[in-house]
Protein backbone atom coordinates (compact mmCIF):
# COMPACT_ATOMS: atom_id res chain seq x y z
CA UNK A 1 0.00 0.00 0.00
CA UNK A 2 1.10 3.15 -0.74
CA UNK A 3 -0.22 6.55 1.53
CA UNK A 4 0.38 10.08 0.87
CA UNK A 5 0.55 12.41 3.83
CA UNK A 6 -1.50 15.55 2.47
CA UNK A 7 0.26 18.72 4.50
CA UNK A 8 -3.13 21.24 5.48
CA UNK A 9 -2.25 22.62 8.61
CA UNK A 10 -0.45 25.90 7.77
CA UNK A 11 -1.45 29.01 9.12
CA UNK A 12 -1.56 30.75 5.23
CA UNK A 13 0.98 33.49 7.07
CA UNK A 14 0.96 35.36 3.35
CA UNK A 15 -2.53 35.37 2.84
CA UNK A 16 -3.18 38.60 5.34
CA UNK A 17 -5.67 36.44 8.39
CA UNK A 18 -7.16 34.26 5.15
CA UNK A 19 -6.41 30.45 5.18
CA UNK A 20 -5.95 29.80 1.49
CA UNK A 21 -6.82 26.26 1.77
CA UNK A 22 -10.67 27.55 1.67
CA UNK A 23 -10.41 30.26 -0.27
CA UNK A 24 -11.90 29.89 -3.86
CA UNK A 25 -9.45 29.46 -6.79
CA UNK A 26 -11.50 29.45 -10.29
CA UNK A 27 -15.09 29.00 -7.68
CA UNK A 28 -13.22 25.88 -6.13
CA UNK A 29 -11.42 25.39 -2.64
CA UNK A 30 -7.43 25.34 -3.35
CA UNK A 31 -7.14 22.33 -0.90
CA UNK A 32 -9.49 20.22 -3.43
CA UNK A 33 -7.60 20.70 -6.77
CA UNK A 34 -4.66 18.68 -4.98
CA UNK A 35 -6.97 16.45 -3.25
CA UNK A 36 -9.10 15.66 -5.78
CA UNK A 37 -5.93 14.22 -7.97
CA UNK A 38 -5.23 11.99 -5.56
CA UNK A 39 -7.97 10.71 -5.02
CA UNK A 40 -7.85 9.17 -8.43
CA UNK A 41 -4.45 8.49 -8.28
CA UNK A 42 -2.57 5.50 -7.96
CA UNK A 43 -2.09 6.35 -4.22
CA UNK A 44 -4.40 3.89 -1.61
CA UNK A 45 -5.04 6.29 0.88
CA UNK A 46 -4.63 9.71 1.54
CA UNK A 47 -3.67 11.02 4.89
CA UNK A 48 -5.13 14.53 5.84
CA UNK A 49 -2.79 16.67 8.33
CA UNK A 50 -5.33 19.46 9.22
CA UNK A 51 -3.99 22.19 11.88
CA UNK A 52 -4.94 25.71 11.74
CA UNK A 53 -8.63 26.39 11.37
CA UNK A 54 -9.01 22.83 10.53
CA UNK A 55 -13.05 22.46 11.35
CA UNK A 56 -13.35 25.11 8.43
CA UNK A 57 -10.84 23.16 6.42
CA UNK A 58 -12.51 19.60 7.02
CA UNK A 59 -15.79 20.59 6.35
CA UNK A 60 -15.48 21.80 2.67
CA UNK A 61 -13.76 18.01 2.09
CA UNK A 62 -16.09 15.56 0.72
CA UNK A 63 -16.14 12.39 2.33
CA UNK A 64 -14.23 9.23 0.42
CA UNK A 65 -13.21 5.88 1.41
CA UNK A 66 -9.36 7.04 0.83
CA UNK A 67 -9.33 9.32 3.01
CA UNK A 68 -8.08 9.24 6.81
CA UNK A 69 -8.23 12.75 8.62
CA UNK A 70 -5.49 13.57 11.69
CA UNK A 71 -5.21 16.35 13.90
CA UNK A 72 -1.96 18.27 14.14
CA UNK A 73 -2.42 20.22 17.50
CA UNK A 74 1.76 21.20 17.21
CA UNK A 75 0.94 22.78 13.62
CA UNK A 76 2.52 26.14 14.87
CA UNK A 77 5.69 24.59 15.34
CA UNK A 78 6.18 24.51 11.38
CA UNK A 79 5.79 21.78 8.43
CA UNK A 80 8.08 19.16 9.91
CA UNK A 81 5.54 18.50 12.75
CA UNK A 82 2.65 17.85 10.47
CA UNK A 83 5.02 15.35 8.40
CA UNK A 84 5.80 13.85 11.39
CA UNK A 85 2.02 13.72 12.51
CA UNK A 86 1.19 11.72 9.47
CA UNK A 87 3.66 9.09 9.92
CA UNK A 88 1.78 7.84 12.89
CA UNK A 89 -0.58 6.41 10.10
CA UNK A 90 2.00 4.58 7.86
CA UNK A 91 2.47 1.14 8.31
CA UNK A 92 5.45 -1.01 8.46
CA UNK A 93 3.79 -3.09 5.79
CA UNK A 94 3.49 -0.37 3.14
CA UNK A 95 5.56 0.01 0.67
CA UNK A 96 5.64 3.59 0.89
CA UNK A 97 3.90 7.11 1.29
CA UNK A 98 4.36 10.30 -0.36
CA UNK A 99 4.44 13.86 0.74
CA UNK A 100 1.99 16.13 -0.73
CA UNK A 101 1.37 20.21 -0.08
CA UNK A 102 -2.49 21.05 -0.22
CA UNK A 103 -1.89 24.16 -1.73
CA UNK A 104 -0.46 23.26 -5.19
CA UNK A 105 -3.19 23.29 -7.39
CA UNK A 106 -1.68 22.20 -11.04
CA UNK A 107 -0.27 18.77 -9.71
CA UNK A 108 -0.81 16.22 -12.04
CA UNK A 109 -2.37 12.77 -11.58
CA UNK A 110 0.04 11.30 -13.80
CA UNK A 111 3.05 12.75 -11.89
CA UNK A 112 1.44 10.94 -8.73
CA UNK A 113 0.82 7.83 -10.49
CA UNK A 114 4.84 7.83 -11.82
CA UNK A 115 6.04 8.33 -8.17
CA UNK A 116 3.59 5.29 -7.03
CA UNK A 117 4.87 3.09 -9.84
CA UNK A 118 8.65 4.21 -8.89
CA UNK A 119 8.20 3.23 -5.03
CA UNK A 120 6.69 0.12 -6.10
CA UNK A 121 10.03 -0.97 -8.26
CA UNK A 122 12.25 -0.72 -4.70
CA UNK A 123 15.19 0.17 -6.62
CA UNK A 124 15.37 3.79 -4.51
CA UNK A 125 14.82 4.72 -1.57
CA UNK A 126 13.36 8.24 -2.70
CA UNK A 127 11.21 9.24 -5.67
CA UNK A 128 11.14 12.77 -6.44
CA UNK A 129 9.68 14.93 -9.49
CA UNK A 130 12.24 16.93 -11.43
CA UNK A 131 11.95 19.62 -14.42
CA UNK A 132 14.78 20.52 -16.00
CA UNK A 133 17.25 20.64 -12.78
CA UNK A 134 14.36 21.69 -10.39
CA UNK A 135 13.24 19.64 -7.64
CA UNK A 136 9.63 19.45 -6.79
CA UNK A 137 6.68 18.24 -4.77
CA UNK A 138 5.31 15.70 -3.95
CA UNK A 139 8.05 13.21 -3.41
CA UNK A 140 8.16 9.77 -2.84
CA UNK A 141 9.67 7.35 -0.05
CA UNK A 142 10.59 4.02 0.65
CA UNK A 143 8.77 2.84 4.08
CA UNK A 144 12.54 2.22 4.90
CA UNK A 145 12.98 5.87 5.90
CA UNK A 146 10.44 6.88 8.37
CA UNK A 147 13.17 6.80 10.58
CA UNK A 148 15.36 9.41 8.94
CA UNK A 149 12.29 11.72 9.20
CA UNK A 150 12.11 11.63 13.14
CA UNK A 151 14.58 14.19 13.64
CA UNK A 152 13.30 16.52 11.40
CA UNK A 153 11.75 20.05 12.63
CA UNK A 154 10.47 23.63 11.81
CA UNK A 155 9.88 24.66 8.36
CA UNK A 156 12.65 21.26 7.12
CA UNK A 157 10.28 19.10 5.06
CA UNK A 158 10.76 16.74 2.19
CA UNK A 159 13.18 18.28 0.12
CA UNK A 160 15.63 18.32 3.11
CA UNK A 161 15.55 13.86 2.94
CA UNK A 162 16.31 14.03 -1.28
CA UNK A 163 19.45 16.09 -0.63
CA UNK A 164 20.38 13.99 1.89
CA UNK A 165 20.17 10.84 -0.33
CA UNK A 166 20.83 12.07 -3.71
CA UNK A 167 22.31 8.92 -4.85
CA UNK A 168 19.54 7.05 -3.67
CA UNK A 169 17.04 9.19 -5.31
CA UNK A 170 15.12 8.62 -8.50
CA UNK A 171 14.53 12.15 -10.48
CA UNK A 172 11.10 11.58 -12.18
CA UNK A 173 10.85 13.68 -15.38
CA UNK A 174 7.50 15.69 -15.14
CA UNK A 175 6.44 17.61 -18.46
CA UNK A 176 5.74 21.33 -17.17
CA UNK A 177 7.20 23.39 -14.02
CA UNK A 178 3.57 25.23 -13.81
CA UNK A 179 2.98 21.55 -11.71
CA UNK A 180 5.37 22.79 -8.61
CA UNK A 181 3.82 26.02 -8.57
CA UNK A 182 2.29 26.47 -4.62
CA UNK A 183 0.01 29.21 -3.33
CA UNK A 184 1.24 31.37 -0.61
CA UNK A 185 -0.22 35.11 -1.93
CA UNK A 186 -3.44 36.43 -2.65
CA UNK A 187 -1.80 37.40 -6.25
CA UNK A 188 -1.54 33.41 -7.08
CA UNK A 189 -5.14 33.33 -6.77
CA UNK A 190 -5.88 35.59 -9.44
CA UNK A 191 -3.32 33.52 -11.77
Amino acid sequence: MIKVILLAAGLSKRMKSENKLIKLYKNKPLINYSLNVLKKSKANKIIIVLGHQYKEVRKIIKKNKKIIFTYNKNYKKGMASSIKMGLKKISKNDKGFIVAQSDMPFVKQSDINKICRSIKTKKFLVHALKYKNRLGNPIGFDISLIKKFKNIKGEFGAKFIVKRLKNRTNFINTSSLKSFKDFDKVSDFRS
